[in-house]
């Protein structure tokens, strides 16, 4: 049996506005309330977990930092990233915290692959990696058997403000996007950046579905 899960397409938000509607959906949810997956993209931000410490924010400039609940060390969100944040009822779909986890990383992984790029999931340093450097990182809170934050994908953005930080508490970690790694022949390095993106969140959808098959995310809305 499937539950609902409805796609919500958000366009570019505020990182502060979706922290707190977030945490407020999340708190306000009953045992019935279906669940939603938001796609965005955040105006430039660098975020903090619960664990960040702050030798890791290392060159930030006039980029704000904001601290957060979710799971993780630092890392950054901007424009030309695509953010998923999973608001779902865990206890619902049975799922431990560490199978969960590895559903969303698989599944970035196939979205990824789709592309003819030769993407991985990392078990220990959670997220998804091309030849050793980070393409989709995870960062997650549940409370009382929901989810909420998520996972983000870079896909066509300015790189440079990575280099600020130690991304996810790594030392040297290096960072890489979507449109870097397709193959000289792939028919997506013609699309703009902007069809780009709607082609990777088309993959997201598809491989989502592949390994949540106890969501339904064929209803979509926009706002």
């Amino acid at each position: 049996m499937t539950r609902a899960c409805t796609v919500w397409h958000l366009g570019v938000r505020d990182y502060a506005d979706c922290y707190r509607d977030m945490k407020a959906f999340t708190e306000a949810r009953t045992e019935t309330c279906n669940d939603q997956l938001w796609l965005l993209q955040h105006t430039p931000v660098y975020t903090q977990g619960q664990a960040g410490k702050p030798e890791h924010v290392l060159l930030p400039g006039s980029i704000p930092l904001v601290q957060s609940d979710r799971g993780g060390q630092v890392t950054y969100h901007g424009p030309g990233q695509l953010v998923g944040y999973l608001l779902l009822d865990i206890d619902r779909l049975t799922l431990s915290t560490r199978a969960f986890v590895e559903r969303v990383e698989d599944a970035l992984a196939a979205a990824i692959q789709h592309f003819g790029i030769a993407a991985e999931a990392n078990r220990e340093a959670h997220g998804v990696y091309v030849h050793g450097r980070k393409m989709a990182s995870l960062g997650l809170r549940i409370r009382r058997g929901r989810s909420y934050h998520g996972f983000s994908l870079n896909v066509a953005m300015d790189m440079q403000p990575f280099l600020g930080i130690n991304p996810c508490g790594y030392v040297g970690l290096e960072m890489c996007q979507l449109r870097d790694e397709l193959g000289p022949d792939h028919p997506a390095r013609a699309l703009s950046d902007a069809d780009l993106m709607s082609a990777v969140e088309a993959a997201c959808l598809t491989a989502l579905s592949q390994y949540f098959p106890e969501l339904d995310l064929s209803r979509s809305e926009q706002r």
